[in-house]
């Protein structure tokens, strides 16, 4: 017998949790269907939310992650005021040192995106302890964090369910069934056929399994480690964004470092090129961290896109539409991804803004 919802999710990330709140805030009827999270890329990033540390260039991308960004304050208090708990949003900066001087230290700014190029004495005022070969580096106050591993994910979770939101675990999508007419009229999966009025995928690097979309697995290996109990105070009070290794302090005294990006399918687990790539890398721009207890590894994949921008809006189909390859950029976009796709599920209102990221710009749908 075939399972039905108005909205079925087909995914159950950090983006399709998002999207499953917001519509249900909205009074839909939602269904998602989660494969296994603990592989998601919501879970593998620290959390940074960085649209001027990445130094996107001005367009769409730039003013997506911005918009998202002035958003993350009152979307994590909705949801710390649905669940009672913490997401760990810290709006805290994001230092970005270097280790060679730009012929340019001026970068495009306005009210709401000051940057500040700190030259080798500036740079260690801010942050103590930075490496030797560390000659200066941007600081962007508007950017920050949310620690999505320990909180904001969790937190999705809770406000789903308390929401009403039917969730089910371990859900292979094995088949998408359409009319004909471009219409979808159900999902065959390990656990029998679901249907809905209009289906969303949100299945991250694995839609490239079910629709001939361009979206790729692109792993990425992380570690943590823990400030020493002796400690009185946080070494690092702002996130640390090099050009090969990122650097992310909790308040609790747990710092994050990360990430590989490794094109290598779907091959899953740690290695000893990839943690030793990412601790060398942390212990040059941040020396002290040698010192620290580490806490643990993890790994995961990311979807990526030929132009590592997200797939949002329509589909070919008229009852399915995208929401995917956020690649690097999930945990920023989540708020706005959630904002915009619901617009158009919900109401058919097209915020300009998603033409840029409609799925046949790519030519394949």
């Amino acid at each position: 017998m075939q399972q039905y919802s108005e909205i079925i999710l087909i995914g159950g990330g950090l983006i399709g949790l998002s999207l499953a709140v917001e519509l249900k805030l909205r009074g839909a009827t939602v269904t998602v269907l989660s494969r296994d999270v603990q592989e998601a890329a919501g879970l593998v990033g620290a959390g940074m939310l960085a649209p001027q540390a990445e130094q996107l260039p001005p367009g769409p991308m730039l003013e997506l992650c911005l918009r998202s960004r002035a958003l993350y304050n009152d979307w994590t208090r909705k949801l710390e005021e649905i669940t009672g708990l913490d997401t760990g949003y810290w709006p805290c900066g994001i230092l970005s040192p270097v280790y060679e001087r730009p012929p340019c230290t001026r970068l495009e700014a306005t009210q709401d995106t000051p940057s500040y190029w700190l030259e080798s004495e500036a740079i260690l005022q801010q942050q103590p302890g930075l490496g030797a070969d560390v000659v200066g580096g941007w600081w962007f106050p508007q950017d920050g964090q949310v620690d999505n591993r320990r909180g904001l994910i969790k937190i999705l979770q809770r406000a789903a369910q308390e929401l009403g939101v039917k969730i089910v675990e371990g859900v292979t999508v094995e088949k998408l069934v359409n009319s004909p007419n471009k219409i979808i009229t159900e999902i065959q999966t390990n656990q029998g056929n679901f249907g809905a009025d209009h289906y969303i995928l949100t299945a991250g690097a694995w839609s490239g399994q079910l629709l001939s979309i361009p979206v790729y697995p692109r792993k990425g290996q992380m570690l943590s480690v823990r400030v020493p109990n002796p400690i009185q105070t946080l070494p690092l009070k702002q996130v640390l964004f090099g050009s090969d290794i990122y650097i992310v302090p909790r308040r609790d005294g747990l710092i994050v470092i990360g990430a590989t990006s490794e094109k290598v399918g779907f091959n899953s687990g740690l290695t000893p090129n990839g943690i030793e790539a990412l601790l060398s890398g942390a212990i040059r721009l941040y020396p002290g961290l040698k010192e620290f207890e580490i806490q643990e590894f993890w790994w995961g994949f990311r979807p990526e896109t030929p132009d590592s921008m997200p797939i949002l809006g329509q589909s070919s189909w008229t009852n399915l539409t995208l929401a995917t390859g956020h690649y690097r950029n999930g945990i920023l976009l989540a708020p706005v991804t959630a904002q915009l796709i619901s617009n158009w599920v919900l109401n058919q209102q097209d915020d300009p803004l998603l033409n840029y990221f409609r799925g046949d710009r790519f030519q394949v749908l």
